[in-house]
């Protein structure tokens, strides 16, 4: 359904997006990760046409970028960042003027607006105006209008921004039973737990440009996530201990020793060996490689990594 190959985009002395190649499937959902200015709203932003790359191409559902793909604004449904909605109209209204842009007419459209206020908690709304909505339920709104027209390819930039823990989780389970009935979906967020709640089949993580991690969840933690270990924290600064080749003091009451086998095994044997030492032993925990060790580890060079793991 989509094919970006060798993108590139500068602005200035910043280049953007140096080579990125990202292919999506019908029914599939590709998670972008990255750092704050890692490129990923310029790759969404390209993608949808709204920018134009300075070099390579981008192929949805068979056509080219270029001029012809103007024509396909009926196979692409993008949520921006910033919510997009008329204020002073409707949610109804809202929802009739884009089924109106993309093609829909009559009983048709009726029917779509209908199947998009049930599925995203709308149908009470239907004749609020957008400027007395809550954030949750204009940011809602903003989503359920780009799929009315059912497109084939979804690029949702951020989309739970702003939206409470029920309405997020509501949403994330709209977008898992978009991808089962056929839809493509590119999901750039912030939010690592979200990527592994959707069960998200490939993640691509962005930095400065470029793809630096590409893949099913499994093989990126496997291949970056790190070995297992076991962190042993204190009320006090860390006693002197007899501790295996690798252990590290992370802080001055913590330690963390690598699993040569098990975590809980090898946190049984330190415990073993604490003795006196046992009643400043405040936590232990035991660390398995995750998305997020992979992709702290890919990030490792950007200084503001951790943003991503609000």
């Amino acid at each position: 359904m989509l094919t970006t190959r060798d993108l590139h985009k500068r602005y200035g002395s910043i280049h953007a997006l140096s080579g990125v190649d990202l292919d999506v499937r019908p029914g599939e959902i590709v998670a972008l990760l990255g750092p704050n200015g890692a490129g990923k709203t310029t790759l969404v932003s390209i993608i949808a046409g709204l920018l134009t790359p300075d070099s390579g191409t981008v192929e949805i559902n068979g056509i080219t970028t270029g001029p012809q793909l103007r024509t396909l604004p009926r196979q692409v449904g993008l949520a921006p960042q910033e919510i997009a909605i008329y204020p002073t109209v409707s949610v109804r209204d809202n929802l009739r003027f884009f089924g109106e842009l993309a093609g829909l007419r009559r009983s048709r459209l009726r029917q779509r607006i209908a199947a998009v206020a049930l599925t995203f908690s709308l149908t009470e709304l239907l004749d609020r105006k957008g400027q007395h909505l809550s954030g949750g339920e204009a940011r809602r709104l903003h989503t359920a209008m780009i799929v009315l027209h059912s497109p084939p390819l979804l690029l949702l930039d951020e989309p739970t921004a702003g939206l409470d823990v029920e309405a997020r989780n509501e949403l994330l389970m709209v977008i898992k039973t978009l991808a089962e009935d056929g839809c493509a979906i590119v999901y750039s967020t912030h939010y690592l737990y979200e990527v592994e709640q959707l069960e998200v089949p490939t993640v691509a993580i962005l930095v400065e440009g470029r793809i630096a991690a590409y893949g099913p969840i499994p093989r990126l933690v496997a291949t970056h996530g790190g070995a297992a270990s076991v962190e042993l924290r204190f009320s006090r600064a860390c006693p002197q201990l007899d501790l295996p080749e690798g252990a590290l003091q992370i802080s001055g009451d913590a330690i963390r020793v690598p699993a040569t086998h098990s975590p809980a095994a090898t946190a049984a044997s330190l415990l073993q060996t604490l003795d006196g030492a046992g009643s400043a032993l405040r936590e232990v925990r035991l660390i398995e490689p995750s998305l997020e060790s992979a992709f702290l580890a890919v990030t490792a060079d950007r200084s503001d990594a951790t943003a991503t793991l609000l």
